[in-house]
C-alpha cells in the first residue's frame, strides 16, 4: 500500500531539520511505500527553499506551494487533493504530533477503520489559559454544536482512501475539518498520545488566530450564535415588558416618573448595544453566504515538485500552467494490501 503523509507548512524553517529525520526514521521502519506531501502555505521564511532542496534529492517528497497564505485548513485540503496514498495522514510540522504513533494508526486502518484520530491525553506543555480555553471550546462544540465531535482531537488523523474522497467532496470556503469528519460519521478509532512541546520555532496559532479559528468553527458549522441571539432577544423583550409594568406602577401609584430618567438612558444604551451586536452577528453570516456564492477557489498553486496527477479535476482550485510541467503522467501502483 501507499501511505501519504500530508504536512502543512507556514514559516517552519526551524522545525523542518528536526521533522524530516524523525519522520523518515519511522516511515523507513514501516513495510509500506510512502510519500510526504508538504503544502507550503505562503511561507515568508526559508521553508520553501528547504522543501525544494529536499524534493530534489528524494522523489518521495512532494511539495505544493501556494501563491499566498490561504490558511491551515486550505493547506490540509490541498494536501488531501494531491495525496495518492491508500491511507493519508495529516499532521503538523512542529513534532507535537509524534510520528511514532503512525504504526499504530496504520494497524487500525488495516483492521478496517476509515478514520484513525490521535487524541491528546494531556496538555502539560500548554499554558493554563490555553488548556482552559481549549476545554471550553470542545465543551461548547460537543454540547451545543455536534455531540459526535471527539474532545482533544485536532487535525492529526489518518484517512482511508474512501474517507478521503468523502472529505474532499466538501468544498466550502470556511472549513472546519474536524467538524466535517464528525459530520460524516465514518468508522473511527482513537489513538491516545502525550502532546509534546514544539521542537523549534514559535506557534503559528497566537491568541487572536485561535479565537478566529474557534469562531469560524462555530459559525461555519452551526447556526448556534443565531439561536442564542434569538433567545437573548426573547429574554430582553421579557425584561422590557417587566420594566414597562414597573413604569406604569411608578407613574400611577408611586408618582415617581422623573427619577426614572437615569434608568431610561441606561436601558436605551443597553438595548442599542444588543441590537447592534445581533445585527453584526447576522451580518457575519450574510458575509459568509456572500463569500460562498462567489464560488472562489480554495487555494492557488503556483509551484509544485514531484507531484503526480491522478487525472482528476480538482474542484475550486487554481493550478497555474507552469506547475503542470512538474506533474508526471504515471501514477505509482498501489494496492489495498497490508503493510
Amino acid at each position: 500500500m501507499i501511505l501519504s503523509v500530508v504536512i502543512p507548512i507556514y514559516n517552519e524553517e526551524e522545525a523542518l531539520p528536526y521533522l524530516l529525520p524523525a519522520l523518515r526514521k519511522v516511515l523507513m521502519e514501516m513495510p509500506c511505500t510512502y510519500e510526504i506531501v508538504f503544502v507550503n502555505d505562503g511561507s515568508r521564511d526559508r521553508s520553501p527553499e528547504l522543501l525544494e532542496r529536499v524534493a530534489a534529492e528524494d522523489v518521495r517528497v512532494k511539495v505544493v506551494s501556494f501563491s499566498r497564505n490561504f490558511g491551515h485548513q486550505a493547506a490540509i485540503t490541498a494536501g488531501m487533493d494531491f495525496a495518492l496514498g491508500d491511507a493519508v495522514v495529516v499532521m503538523d510540522a512542529d513534532l507535537q504530533d509524534p510520528p511514532e504513533i503512525l504504526k499504530q494508526m496504520v494497524e487500525y486502518f488495516e483492521q478496517g477503520y476509515d478514520v484513525v484520530s490521535a487524541q491528546r491525553v494531556s496538555r502539560k506543555t500548554d499554558s493554563y489559559f490555553k488548556r482552559f480555553t481549549a476545554a471550553g471550546f470542545y465543551w461548547v462544540m460537543r454540547h451545543m454544536v455536534d455531540s459526535r465531535l471527539v474532545p482533544e482531537v485536532g487535525d492529526f488523523r489518518l484517512f482511508s482512501r474512501e474517507a478521503l474522497i468523502a472529505i474532499c467532496a466538501f468544498r466550502e470556503q470556511h472549513r472546519f475539518m474536524r467538524g466535517l469528519v464528525a459530520w460524516l460519521g465514518l468508522k473511527e478509532a482513537i489513538v491516545p498520545f502525550e502532546r509534546q512541546s514544539r521542537i523549534a520555532g514559535e506557534t503559528k496559532y497566537p491568541l487572536i488566530k485561535m479565537l478566529r479559528f474557534a469562531w469560524t468553527a462555530i459559525s461555519s458549522f452551526s447556526a448556534l450564535p443565531l439561536r442564542i441571539s434569538m433567545i437573548l432577544g426573547l429574554v430582553f423583550c421579557f425584561a422590557a415588558f417587566l420594566y414597562l409594568a414597573y413604569s406604569i406602577y411608578a407613574a400611577l401609584v408611586l408618582h415617581a416618573v422623573v427619577p426614572g430618567w437615569a434608568s431610561l438612558v441606561v436601558l436605551q444604551c443597553f438595548f442599542s448595544g444588543v441590537t447592534l451586536f445581533v445585527l453584526g452577528l447576522v451580518g457575519d453570516y450574510v458575509a459568509k453566504i456572500f463569500e460562498e456564492t462567489k464560488f472562489r477557489p480554495l487555494y492557488v498553486v503556483n509551484n509544485a515538485f514531484n507531484v503526480v496527477s491522478r487525472g482528476e479535476r480538482i474542484e475550486r482550485a487554481v493550478i497555474l500552467n507552469r506547475c503542470l510541467e512538474g506533474f508526471r503522467a504515471q501514477v505509482p501502483q498501489s494496492g489495498r494490501h497490508h503493510c
